[in-house]
């Protein structure tokens, strides 16, 4: 009885806070993950909120105030199962082209499932419009994909209308921009063709460039994208859009290379050719992957109706005698 009463205690949940304040902070200034810190403290205060409730019997004379603490326990666990199965990711796609399931980066619970192979779907291109002084507004992302039904489906999404599939949500983001078409043909091996993603843009307008290594080449190649003027005017509305006109500069060692989209020049390097395909755009999503996030929200609602409910039949219901 004494453990029960010692886990039941206020100043536990006070200390409990403490640590976790203390470890989002640490966690925070060392650029490391919240996710350990927040799982353990939850637990703890589970561990603490059992305890109260089976010490405590005022608790069970009070079925409002019994319902609030048994849903505030299930939150807890249910933000601690969520850091062990979360997913928080970003990805590139390129227009006209299917999500394979590669993440740019990303942060996961150790326990997700990742299927994110099997939420296929296809960027069919997007339109982007900004306000004067290059203020973003809505983004509108064309998407398509085949259900479980096997059939075809197309949507718009955005920044805050995402894709749902199989329990992932894609959003489009901020982060987007052009993309270089190269085929690479090595002596004697079959053509490859990749694209090379450019920094985002109007983010980065003044670096379109980026280097990238070509498989039997011992140093990477560098190729920029060049054109003139603003794409996007700084004061009036715009639109995100490809260039009208552009070169591609190439540099691999010393050597140098202008490529004008409508030469079909090749770019001799050792132990293979390089040349140039074309240019089209990529957009980067936001994908994040929560299943508690419903159930969070059903135990929240709970919450609140059975706090409302406890108050209210102790001081609505009673006449407030001042005396």
């Amino acid at each position: 009885m004494t453990t029960l009463l010692r886990l039941a205690s206020l100043r536990l949940t006070l200390a409990i806070f403490v640590v976790f304040l203390l470890g989002i902070l640490l966690a925070h200034l060392a650029g490391l993950s919240f996710s350990p810190i927040v799982t353990a403290c939850c637990f703890l205060w589970a561990l603490n909120l059992i305890a109260v409730l089976f010490s405590h019997g005022n608790f069970r004379r009070q079925p409002a105030l019994l319902v609030f603490h048994l849903a505030l326990l299930v939150i807890v666990i249910l933000v601690a199962a969520g850091r062990l199965i979360y997913l928080n990711g970003q990805a590139e796609v390129l227009e006209g082209q299917a999500f394979s399931g590669r993440l740019v980066n990303f942060e996961s619970g150790r326990f997700h499932p990742w299927s994110l192979k099997e939420a296929s779907f296809v960027n069919h291109g997007f339109q982007v419009r900004y306000a004067p002084g290059l203020q973003r507004l809505e983004t509108r992302n064309r998407v398509s994909w085949t259900d479980e039904q096997g059939v075809d489906q197309t949507a718009v999404i955005g920044d805050d209308k995402p894709l749902l599939l199989k329990g992932y949500r894609f959003y489009t983001t901020w982060n987007k921009g052009f993309a270089l078409i190269f085929e690479w043909q090595p002596k004697g091996q079959t053509p490859l063709l990749g694209s090379v993603n450019l920094p985002g843009y109007p983010g980065n307008a003044l670096k379109q460039a980026q280097q990238w290594k070509l498989p039997g080449l011992p140093e990477p190649v560098w190729a920029m994208l060049q054109f003139e003027g603003d794409l996007i005017p700084q004061d009036q509305e715009g639109e995100f859009r490809l260039p009208d006109d552009y070169q591609v500069v190439v540099r691999y060692g010393e050597r140098r290379w202008e490529l004008n989209p409508a030469d079909s020049k090749v770019v001799d390097l050792p132990g293979g050719q390089l040349r140039y395909v074309g240019l089209t755009t990529w957009m980067g999503y936001l994908v994040t992957w929560d299943a508690t996030v419903p159930w969070l929200l059903l135990a929240s609602t709970i919450a609140v109706l059975a706090l409302s409910g406890h108050f209210w039949q102790k001081y609505w219901r009673r006449p407030w005698n001042p005396d």
